[in-house]
């Protein structure tokens, strides 16, 4: 519990994180990376930047219940608090000292796990750089002091108010000799006397419990309802002096004897010391020691692994339909960003899904850098290139790749349709659905399932008291909080990361590439997390087939998943009809003709189902493919406006005479040949829709393929999540931290000293043999030393540097003359010279 390795207590902050080992600094920068960007010089503005008030209230912010209870009673507290009197505000007073109507004391059962619980909170404060000092005297930094302790005008999370001192600044005197008369207590001799002798009649538990028996019905009441706060009252007239003897009511009982003290004209307020006797000593009515347990609800576990692997499943099969309605281009952007409601419902439509899962599905696809804006001037969304390496990969690796996506994004579908600040409705795919704390929240979720016996599921209101414990938030966003675990069990159920309110076994994995907190591990590559994910989750999945079942009613039936060359063929092919366990596919005039303008002949399909079918091609399926190849090309479409061309100019006679021809101004050039007002796409499209199959061809006369995957955005990453804060450094960079601190911290001592024996002119000089021995020692043992150095200019310098590497006849280094890390050449430094004294 002591800071240890120093002679005397530290006299500053800097002090004791200078005494610290570099294990020591190293847990206070992973729990506040942001005290490295950038990277301070030396431990003094280390700890001039830990005592901000920006990164103080950020490392609070991020304290458990338990460790937050701990420094806001040490903010109660006077600095240089003795360890025993900080253990009794968090435990009360023992039973045998509270006197009669002075509250209740602690459960025996809860102050002992207080007591048990109370070193790892000291510590952990301790590690973050909120409190320094030994056990004799814990100093809270006096920026976290401001922050948690209560005041006239910001009352603490404790419930207490102010104390005596501060709600009497500014009492009159004569008043001040009043209150200690109708207390009971003898006159003093200046203010400071008086407050000191009210302050004193609290802290006595005999005379104040004596005092309280006094008091008349209803002052009680008054006391119960300020002690464990708000500690404010509203009265009518709260600045008039009362005296005892003509105190009516309990109110005027209380402010004639100093219990309650006035904060303006109509308020009132019960002071600390005043509340902290009536708790029994107690800074919290309700400490937490320990976090809330999590309930496990059992499951079979392999039932929950088949429900989930289930819905993995449906989940990729229902990206890849997505990617596949937008694939000859998706709706247009809206001009401030994101899909029109008018798209979602149309999107929602193709798909047959709600509207809410739609969204869901969009920012996933998003988020996995699947679909995104094409950025051309009549902006819309369309899949990304990655969308087609994507449709390549096994179902296993998609699933792998969506739920990685989606445990670090940090887009919110649940607030699509919910409105901003300003009243504007939230657009899917649109901007400010972005919110820090869902990935956070996701991950912590997910844990907390991880940590319940395999297959076992947990109530929602459990798990959200937990997270709670974790980290307590303020009002607005607990409330986003608890919005956000309940969107995350209900995406992680319809992901198949969970089953039956379970975590599978193949989402476990994935766990080990999120971000473990300020105190967890080094996360795990999220390539090689994925793959044992996607290794897990293969076996339950039902194997791709690479055939299908022709039936006589023109469809096809494919019993399981398909290979994915077999369904991207049979995609164009046919048209599916429905899904489920099996996929019915119907075969059209219209889908034929897709499959045609795609670029396939009559033969190759026919060929194609051959082989891939378990049944022989029906005939009404043979005679369908050859009769629409039969008429498929024999009209020409062409860009003059338009024109048409077809060998049989009997087919164009009757067209001409057709009265549904009659809008698009048809007229021959030539026995073969017809001209059109239209446009060759509407010329197309309503030729096919008077049942026609025509074709469109290019200026040199050949028939253009069309594809309908052709539309694809330029490549796009996909979006970066928005950081709550900068990330946790890894291992690497925090020891290269604390490494140039400690350097910095050598090197500002030095620099008020000169070399032991400077050399002429002032440079170091020594042979090359001795110069390079020296820097390779100083890198393993992180000693700096005094350089002389020439530049490219000639320019002579002299430099402190702490050595990092040597190879390749330069050294990488840690300058702090410029106060960066630099390499230098090996041949331009004239020599080297140890820093004399170096605590290195």
């Amino acid at each position: 519990m002591t800071t240890g390795g120093q002679s005397s207590a530290p006299r500053t902050l800097a002090e004791d994180l200078r005494a610290r080992d570099d294990d020591a600094l190293e847990r206070l920068l992973r729990a506040r990376p942001d005290l490295i960007a950038p990277m301070p010089n030396d431990v003094t503005q280390l700890a001039t930047r830990a005592a901000t008030r920006t990164s103080v209230a950020r490392a609070l912010d991020r304290l458990d219940a338990f460790t937050r209870q701990t420094a806001e009673a040490l903010a109660l507290t006077a600095d240089g608090c003795p360890y025993a009197e900080l253990s009794g505000l968090m435990t009360g007073l023992p039973a045998a000292e509270v006197r009669p109507g002075l509250g209740e004391p602690l459960d025996a059962q809860e102050a002992a796990a207080v007591r048990a619980e109370l070193p790892r909170a000291v510590g952990a404060l301790r590690d973050r750089g909120l409190v320094w000092g030994d056990d004799d005297r814990l100093r809270l930094v006096r920026t976290a002091r401001d922050v948690l302790a209560p005041s006239a005008s910001m009352p603490s999370s404790t419930g207490l108010g102010p104390t005596v001192a501060e709600a009497t600044a500014g009492m009159s005197p004569a008043r001040l000799q009043e209150l200690l008369a109708d207390a009971g207590l003898g006159a003093t001799h200046d203010p400071a006397s008086a407050v000191e002798a009210l302050t004193g009649l609290f802290a006595d538990p005999d005379a104040f419990s004596a005092l309280l028996a006094q008091a008349p019905e209803g002052v009680r009441a008054v006391l119960d309802r300020l002690v464990w706060g708000p500690p404010y009252g509203e009265v009518r007239d709260a600045t008039v002096a009362i005296r005892a003897e003509e105190a009516e009511t309990p109110v005027q009982w209380l402010l004639s004897r100093g219990l309650l003290l006035p904060v303006g004209q109509h308020n009132v307020v019960l002071p600390r010391e005043a509340a902290l006797a009536l708790r029994a000593g107690r800074a919290h009515r309700t400490p937490q020691p320990l976090p809330p347990q999590v309930t496990p609800v059992p499951r079979t576990a392999k039932t929950v692994d088949a429900t989930a692997a289930g819905q993995a499943f449906t989940a990729v099969r229902t990206v890849t339909d997505l990617l596949k309605e937008w694939q000859s281009g998706g709706p247009a952007v809206l001009r401030a960003g994101g899909l029109s409601v008018r798209d979602l419902r149309r999107t929602a439509a193709a798909l047959d899904l709600t509207e809410p899962q739609t969204a869901f599905w969009l920012e996933l696809a998003y988020a996995a850098g699947l679909v995104a804006a094409d950025g051309e001037v009549d902006e819309a969304y369309a899949p990304t290139p990655a969308a087609d390496e994507w449709l390549l990969l096994p179902a296993e690796r998609q699933w792998a790749a969506l739920a990685t996506a989606w445990l670090a994004a940090t887009r919110t579908p649940g607030l699509v349709g919910t409105r901003d600040a300003k009243g504007r409705a939230l657009a899917a795919l649109g901007p400010d659905l972005d919110r820090s704390l869902a990935p956070h929240v996701r991950v912590a979720v997910l844990r907390l399932l991880a940590d319940l016996p395999p297959g076992a599921a947990a109530a929602p209101g459990e798990l959200l008291a937990r997270l709670r414990w974790d980290r307590p938030l303020r009002a607005g966003a607990d409330a986003l909080r608890t919005d956000l675990v309940n969107w995350t069990l209900a995406d992680a159920e319809t992901l198949g990361l969970t089953g039956r309110g379970a975590l599978a076994a193949h989402a476990r994995p994935l766990l080990d590439a999120a971000p473990q907190g300020a105190a967890g591990d080094v996360p795990a590559s999220p390539d090689a997390a994925a793959g044992r994910a996607a290794a897990r989750l293969a076996p339950l999945l039902p194997e791709p087939l690479d055939h299908v079942l022709l039936q006589a009613d023109l469809t096809a039936v494919a019993p399981g998943p398909l290979v994915a060359p077999l369904a991207e063929t049979l995609g164009v092919l046919a048209d599916i009809e429905s899904k489920g366990g099996a996929t019915v596919y119907r075969f059209t005039p219209e889908s034929v003709r897709r499959a045609l303008d795609a670029g396939r002949t009559a033969a190759e399909l026919q060929s194609f189902l051959a082989e891939h079918s378990r049944t022989p091609v029906p005939q009404p399926l043979a005679y369908l493919i050859d009769d629409v190849a039969r008429r498929h090309g024999t009209l020409r479409v062409g860009a003059a406006a338009a024109y048409l061309r077809c060998d049989d100019d009997a087919l164009l006679t009757e067209l001409i005479a057709d009265r549904r021809a009659s809008g698009l101004g048809l007229r021959r050039l030539a026995p073969t040949v017809l001209a059109s007002q239209a446009d060759p796409a509407t010329l197309l499209e309503r030729l096919r829709d008077m049942g026609l199959a025509p074709a469109a061809e290019s200026a040199d006369g050949d028939v253009l393929i069309t594809r309908p995957d052709a539309r694809r955005t330029p490549p796009r990453s996909a979006p970066v999540p928005v950081p709550d804060g900068p990330p946790v450094p890894d291992a690497n960079l925090l020891g290269l931290a604390v490494k140039a601190i400690r350097a910095g911290d050598r090197a500002a001592t030095a620099a008020r000293r000169a070399p032991a024996e400077p050399a002429p002119q002032g440079l170091p000089r020594s042979p090359s043999a001795e110069t390079l021995a020296t820097m390779q020692a100083a890198v393993l043992t992180g000693q700096s030393l005094w350089i002389g150095y020439v530049n490219a200019e000639g320019t002579a310098t002299q430099r402190v540097i702490a050595p990092v590497r040597v190879e390749g006849g330069h050294v990488t280094a840690y300058d702090h003359t410029t106060d960066e890390v630099r390499t230098f050449a090996l041949h331009r430094v004239t020599g080297v010279a140890e820093l004399a004294d170096d605590p290195a």
